[in-house]
Formats: structure tokens, sequence, C-alpha cells
């Protein structure tokens, strides 16, 4: 699962890549406590085990997506 977060005065947005395996009610969950204000830091680990903090009062997107079918390679329509 792809998570893409945008910060506030920030250029670029943070993409994180989740495992496949992960409970998507369970991040969406951890972002609304963030952006309520239950939480001051929004946590999540990548696929890889690491561990990334978003400070909440900075966020100002977040998008959770599945990683399959959504890329596309090529020219094609």
């Amino acid at each position: 699962m792809d998570v893409r977060i945008g910060v506030t005065q920030a250029p670029r947005e943070i993409s994180i890549e989740m495992a496949d395996d992960i409970d998507r009610a369970g991040v969406k969950s951890k972002v609304e406590a963030a952006l309520s204000g239950a939480v001051d830091v929004l946590w999540l680990t990548d696929k890889k085990g690491r561990d990334i903090g978003v400070n909440a009062a900075k966020i100002a997107y977040v998008e959770v997506g599945t990683s399959e079918g959504e890329r596309r390679i090529g020219f094609g329509g």
C-alpha cells in the first residue's frame, strides 16, 4: 500500500511504501487521530521496517492507495 503525505511549507510530499498486508482501516485511524489532535506525531512503518514520523500540525493532506495496478509505465493510454 502506498501512502503520500503533503506537508505544509514543503515543496515535495512524503511517499511511504507500506506492506501490502497492512490494515488500511488502521492506517486511516492513525491519520484521523493525528489530524484531530489526539496525537502530536503520525508514526507509520514502511515496507522495510523503518518508522517515519510526521508532525501532525504540518500535515496538509494524506492519500492512502494500493500499490497494485496504479503505476503505469510507457506512453500508452
